[in-house]
Formats: C-alpha cells, structure tokens, sequence
C-alpha cells in the first residue's frame, strides 16, 4: 500500500491546523488574542490562513501550556524571549511531528491501523459464536 503525502501548501485552514495540531478550533482563535506570535493571515471572507509559521508557533504554545504546564503569561514571556519566532524553541524543545506532512501521515496511517484492528476484532467475534 503506498501512501502519498500531501502536497505542500502556502496556507492551512483553521480545521488542518486543529487535526494536525490536536488543538481545538475554538482554542486556536483565543491563541490568537494572548499570543502575539501567533497571527494567522485572513482572506476577504474572513477565514483564517495559517502559514508554516504558526503551525510551528502553534506547537510551541501547545507544548508550553500542556506539556510544561506553563500559564498562559508564563508561556507569553517564554515566546517574547525569543521575540516571538518560535524557532529556537521549536529545536529547544525537540517537538515531535513538527513537519505537518508527515504528521498528516502519520494520522493517516494511524487511522487506517485502527480500522483494521477493527475488523480483526469483528471477525473473531463472529468466529467465537
């Protein structure tokens, strides 16, 4: 089976960024208001256009609120130390999945393993009766 990436993009939408990213939509936009750093492009009908730059941003955010269980002050004051590219950070901190194509894949392969394990399990049920 062979799996193909996806090809690269210039913007993401709001609902990629949220499947990549394990962050909520509705969290991402409240991002937005705290974190400077973080400001998607928005095209005329308002949608938000993520770059490569705020996933990353978005990484580093996500990381630093649930993993290091900073506040979201404290995780402010960490990013404007870096004034506000979130680079360094990014490699400080050693982010698996940073690359949102192969994430995506990752997710994709991930799914389809459930699927499968899924119907292994449906057919030994119906072996067992």
């Amino acid at each position: 089976m062979k799996y193909k990436t996806a090809p690269t993009k210039m913007y993401y939408s709001i609902s990629e960024v949220s499947e990549l990213t394990g962050v909520k939509p509705h969290v991402l936009r409240y991002w937005e208001t705290e974190f400077p750093s973080l400001k998607p492009k928005k095209n005329r009908a308002g949608n938000r256009n993520y770059r490569s730059k705020d996933i990353k941003s978005v990484l580093v955010i996500r990381d630093l609120l649930y993993k290091d269980k900073f506040t979201i002050n404290g995780a402010r004051k960490k990013l404007q130390e870096h004034y506000g590219n979130p680079e360094p950070l990014l490699n400080q901190m050693q982010i698996p999945f940073s690359d949102p194509h192969a994430r995506a894949l990752l997710l994709g392969i991930r799914k389809e393993l459930e699927q499968l394990q899924k119907m292994l399990v449906e057919e030994g049920e119906k072996k067992g009766k």
